[in-house]
C-alpha cells in the first residue's frame, strides 16, 4: 500500500539555495582553521543534490550553514530566497533537519516523538495527530507506533528521525549522512523513502561519503576535499569527464621479496589510460576490462585475483584527490 503523505509545498524560488564563496571558520582571528574556503553552490527546486567527500572534507560544515544555526564566515548565502543571517527563524521554521546522529527521546514512544516535535512548530493537535499517523505509514512504521524507540532497529531509528523532519511539511529536506551504520537491506529501505519524497516535490540535500548512495540518489552533487569544491555536475557526467568506462582492479596477494605494487604498474601502464596503486592492488582504467585482464595474463603476470567493473564516483575522487572517499 502506497503512502498517503503529501507534503505541501511551497514554490516561492527556483533556487532554493545559492551560495557564492561561501566559507566557513572555527577559532580565534589570526589562528583560524578554515573548514569551508570559498565555495559555491545551488540547488533547484525539486532535485536531490549531494555534497559527496570523505570525513573532514567540509560538508557538515556547509550543512550547518544552510540549515541556519551556523554562522557564515564569510561569502553570501542565500537560503529560500533568504538570509540566515536576518531570517534564520523563518528559515528554520521550512526546513527539516536529519542529522547524522539520531536524536530521538527515547522516553517517548515512536508515535509521541512525532507529536511533540510537531507541536514545537506550533502545528495545532488534530493537525499534528493526522501528520503523525500519515508520516508512520510513509516510513512503514505504523505497527511500531507505541514502541518505545529503544526497541527499534537502527534502519528503523533513521525512518523514524526522517519522519520527524517532515512533520512540518517542509520545502527543503537536509540529510546529513543519512545511511551511516545502516545495513545494506536498511540503507536500500531508507533510499526507496528519500526516493518517494523526490517524486513528491520535497528538495533534498545530502551528504554522504557513500558512492553509490550518490548515484542511487543525487540529480547534481558536488566531490569535496579539504573545504574546496573538485568537481560538480550529474554522476553519470563526472564519471564520464574524470574516468573510464571499465576499471581492470589486479590484487597480486603477498608479493615476493624485492617487489612492490609500483613495480608491478610499470609493466601495465600502457595497457590503459592511467593506472592506479592502491595499497592491495592495482586498478587499470581503460575502456575494455577484459582486454586489459588477457593482456595482463599475456606478459606473464599473474594476479591472485581480478575483477571488470564499471567506473564509480569513487574513481572520481582517486582521480581528483588521489585518494579514496574512505581514506
Amino acid at each position: 500500500m502506497l503512502s498517503t503523505y503529501v507534503p505541501k509545498v511551497l514554490h516561492v524560488t527556483d533556487a532554493m539555495i545559492s551560495a557564492r564563496g561561501l566559507r566557513k571558520s572555527f577559532g580565534p582571528r589570526g589562528a583560524e582553521f578554515e573548514a569551508v574556503k570559498g565555495i559555491d553552490v545551488e540547488v533547484r527546486r525539486g532535485e536531490t543534490f549531494g555534497f559527496l567527500g570523505p570525513n573532514g572534507a567540509g560538508k557538515s560544515s556547509t550543512m550547518r550553514m544552510i540549515a541556519a544555526v551556523s554562522p557564515v564566515s564569510g561569502g553570501e548565502l542565500r537560503i529560500l530566497g533568504m538570509d540566515p543571517a536576518v531570517d534564520g527563524p523563518a528559515i528554520r521554521g521550512r526546513l527539516g533537519v536529519c542529522p547524522q546522529e539520531d536524536t530521538l527521546d527515547t522516553d517517548l514512544n515512536v508515535r509521541d516523538n512525532l507529536y511533540i516535535y510537531g507541536r514545537y512548530f506550533g502545528i495545532p493537535k488534530d493537525e499534528v495527530n493526522q501528520r503523525a499517523d500519515e508520516l508512520l505509514d510513509f516510513v512503514q512504521l505504523t505497527d511500531k507506533a507505541t514502541s518505545k524507540v529503544d526497541e527499534l532497529s537502527g534502519g528503523m531509528k533513521r525512518r523514524l528521525t526522517i519522519a520527524r523532519s517532515l512533520i512540518n511539511r517542509p520545502d527543503l529536506l537536509l540529510l546529513d549522512e543519512p545511511t551511516t551504520g545502516l545495513d545494506p537491506q536498511a540503507r536500500h529501505v531508507l533510499w526507496d523513502r528519500l526516493f518517494r519524497l523526490k517524486q513528491s516535490g520535497v528538495t533534498l540535500v545530502i551528504t554522504t561519503h557513500y558512492m553509490d548512495e550518490a548515484e542511487q540518489l543525487c540529480d547534481r552533487l558536488v566531490v569535496m576535499d579539504k573545504g574546496v569544491i573538485v568537481a560538480q555536475g550529474s554522476p553519470l557526467d563526472l564519471i564520464r569527464d574524470h574516468s573510464t568506462r571499465e576499471v581492470a582492479e589486479l590484487r597480486f596477494g603477498v608479493l615476493e621479496e624485492g617487489q612492490d605494487h609500483s613495480a608491478l604498474a610499470e609493466k601495465v601502464a600502457d595497457l590503459g589510460e592511467r593506472v592506479e596503486v592502491l595499497p592491495d592492488r592495482l586498478l587499470v582504467y581503460s575502456g575494455d576490462g577484459d582486454a586489459v585482464i588477457a593482456q595482463v595474463h599475456e606478459r606473464g603476470l599473474r594476479p591472485a585475483a581480478t575483477l571488470v567493473r564499471r567506473s564509480t564516483l569513487e574513481d572520481v575522487f582517486l582521480r581528483l584527490t588521489g585518494r579514496t572517499l574512505v581514506d
